[in-house]
């Protein structure tokens, strides 16, 4: 003998759904589409445009044929290991770079005290630039423009380490003794 099956609490009919309950589940499945699509979309836009300007900026800083009035970029600092001083003014850098190295031209103005934590940071000091000496090349000298006229006063040292940290030939202008002109070309080979 065989007993009818009893219904489940699944095979009840359910209630019509009411209006409240509608828009409800309108709104929530609105909120979940905007959150699933929206939100990676408008992720996608802004990285687009931030990327877009990027490459903009590089393509700028690449096709300079001198040097810039910015200060380098904290990247560039680090690779060629000059940390600009806080409060440095006249900030300019040029960057080249060929198969055989890559360097970066920086000049800026500095404080006398600022001179010696900015050489100290560099691993460098004070009493190792001699007087009457100019480090940097003529070849270099030429590529951005600075001339080294002998009627100024110049000091300068080289700032030789072991590949592949960079080399730094520092030339400074003491005319005015409290306001010292920092001129530093950094070398690295790959």
């Amino acid at each position: 003998m065989t007993v009818p099956r009893q219904s489940t609490p699944d095979d009840l009919p359910k209630p019509p759904e009411n209006h409240r309950h509608m828009v409800r589940r309108r709104w929530v499945t609105a909120i979940v589409i905007v959150l699933l699509i929206g939100i990676p979309a408008g992720y996608l836009v802004i990285s687009a445009g931030q990327s877009r300007r990027s490459g903009l900026d590089k393509e700028l800083e690449s096709s300079a044929t001198g040097l810039t009035d910015a200060v380098p970029s904290r990247m560039k600092q680090r690779v060629f290991e000059v940390p600009i001083p806080a409060r440095a003014t006249n900030v300019r850098y040029y960057e080249t770079s060929n198969w055989k190295s890559s360097r970066l031209y920086v000049q800026f103005n500095v404080t006398s005290g600022r001179l010696d934590t900015f050489l100290t940071e560099l691993g460098s000091h004070r009493s190792e630039l001699k007087e009457g000496n100019v480090t940097i090349a003529p070849r270099d000298s030429r590529t951005v423009g600075w001339d080294f006229v002998p009627t100024r006063v110049w000091s300068g040292t080289t700032h030789k380490q072991k590949d592949p940290r960079p080399t730094q030939n520092i030339t400074v202008d003491l005319s005015d003794p409290a306001m010292p002109h920092v001129y530093v070309v950094s070398t690295t080979t790959p």
